[in-house]
């Protein structure tokens, strides 16, 4: 396990979020998307039981909307600072970690499976 300030933390994942191409950035930026740090995973919203649980994607994927989602709430991609340190053994290995885990759950956004992902790398 390692530790990191939530600040570190937090520049980490926006790390991951400036090396996206800018036509992706931008396609987030218009997505009606917001990306929040959590502590820990909550199983009672999160539906998931785990507790190492890295991040979720909560809402609509992009190809499945509607232009009747325009009035909804924001879609929420949630990264979990807790399990992503306890999974990690160094701080090199937390910053990948935690690159891999926001292009998830951003894949996720963009409607791609399990699957996909892992083919991609980012399981």
């Amino acid at each position: 396990m390692i530790a990191i300030t939530r600040e570190d933390f937090e520049e980490a994942v926006d790390d991951a979020l400036d090396s996206l191409p800018d036509e992706t950035a931008r396609l987030i930026a218009e997505s009606n998307v917001v990306i929040l740090i959590e502590e820990e995973p909550d199983p009672a919203r999160d539906g998931h039981q785990a507790t190492e649980l890295l991040g979720i994607y909560h809402g609509i994927p992009l190809d499945q909307r509607s232009v009747f989602d325009s009035y909804i709430e924001p879609d929420r991609i949630l990264i979990f600072r807790g399990p992503l340190q306890r999974v990690s053994a160094s701080r090199e290995a937390l910053v990948a970690e935690i690159r891999v885990t926001v292009l998830h759950e951003l894949g996720h956004l963009f409607g791609l499976s399990e699957s996909r992902l892992h083919e991609l790398g980012w399981g």
